[in-house]
């Protein structure tokens, strides 16, 4: 096994102003050139951990406790200063919405050349150059005409590609992505996927890809975190979550996919809601919307338990369920 590019250790979050905790005990690995999917709800936390990573938490939130190791070194000792020195340069994050992450009043092919100018010493000229060469590689038709764009003037699949070239234009080693293919419709959707993979393959990216499409998940993940109420719930390679999955969340997850074919029966739902930061039950967060919850779930948290190989869930009903 390589060594993890990207570690994470008892990662805790909580509101600054009351401590309530949004993630705790997060922990996760990646490698060079693997794809780890983190899937959950809305509300669990999936985003929060992906600016915590990056170092841009806003001030509401705080990180109270846990480890964050990019290639070996600790980033949570850094100043503010030096993390954001390696922004860009080693580790860079494809935002939900382009359009908001943009900015509007400045041209994508400027929003470009910035990254260039500062994270690799480029001139001008050579900046504007490399742009135009990264735009035609993320398949943007006309690219030396669309540098000059402004992000209103593009669609939504070209603002996603102008947001993967700003991304990955100081060439980093990990690449967060959030919800990359939110708003964009199936065909666009697919190409955006297949860019991500091909640049992934190209460059040897460990790719952090964070979505709530369990399709996304099954096509282009080499393992995968479901995370529950900013918890840990499941960790395993793809194949096993969609072939084996040990926690009755995920199964829950798994079943309310619509189906491909066959009847058109009525949707199957995970009745009630992710807790509210603050409202946390005292046991296994999931075990009020649980069918199979018993006792000991409503009392402590459940540590991750072995299921197989790099398998791993937080139930203590594992391999009772069948």
């Amino acid at each position: 096994m390589p060594a993890p590019l990207l570690r994470v250790d008892g990662l805790e979050v909580a509101l600054a102003s009351t401590g309530a905790t949004i993630i705790e005990e997060v922990s996760l690995s990646l490698e060079p050139g693997e794809t780890l999917g983190v899937v959950g709800e809305s509300g669990s936390g999936k985003s929060v951990l992906a600016l915590t990573v990056m170092g841009l938490l806003p001030r509401a939130l705080a990180r109270t406790r846990g480890n964050i190791q990019l290639g070996g070194d600790e980033l949570t000792t850094l100043s503010p200063d030096a993390w954001r020195d390696r922004r860009g340069r080693d580790m860079a994050m494809i935002f939900q919405e382009p359009m908001t992450a943009l900015n509007p009043v400045m041209r994508v092919g400027h929003q470009v050349e910035e990254v260039l100018m500062n994270r690799r010493g480029m001139s001008a000229g050579d900046a504007r150059r490399r742009a135009t060469a990264l735009f035609e590689r993320v398949e943007i038709p006309e690219p030396a005409r669309r540098l000059a764009a402004f992000p209103h003037e593009l669609s939504g699949g070209m603002r996603q590609r102008v947001m993967i070239t700003i991304a990955l234009a100081a060439e980093p080693r990990l690449l967060i992505a959030d919800e990359p293919t939110t708003a964009l419709d199936v065909t666009i959707q697919a190409q955006i996927l297949d860019l991500l993979r091909d640049l992934q393959k190209e460059r040897g990216l460990a790719l952090l890809l964070i979505t709530h499409d369990l399709g996304v998940i099954a096509e282009i993940t080499d393992r995968v975190l479901v995370l529950y109420a900013g918890r840990v719930a499941e960790v395993a390679p793809a194949r096993l979550i969609f072939d084996a999955p040990a926690h009755p969340y995920t199964r829950a997850l798994l079943a309310s996919r619509p189906a491909l074919t066959g009847p058109r029966d009525r949707l199957v739902s995970i009745e009630g809601a992710v807790p509210s930061v603050g409202a946390m039950p005292p046991g296994c967060r999931f075990a009020p919307r649980c069918s199979f919850a018993i006792g000991p779930c409503m009392t402590a948290p459940p540590a991750l338990i072995a299921c197989a190989e790099r398998h791993a869930a937080a139930c203590v009903r594992v391999g009772e369920l069948g």
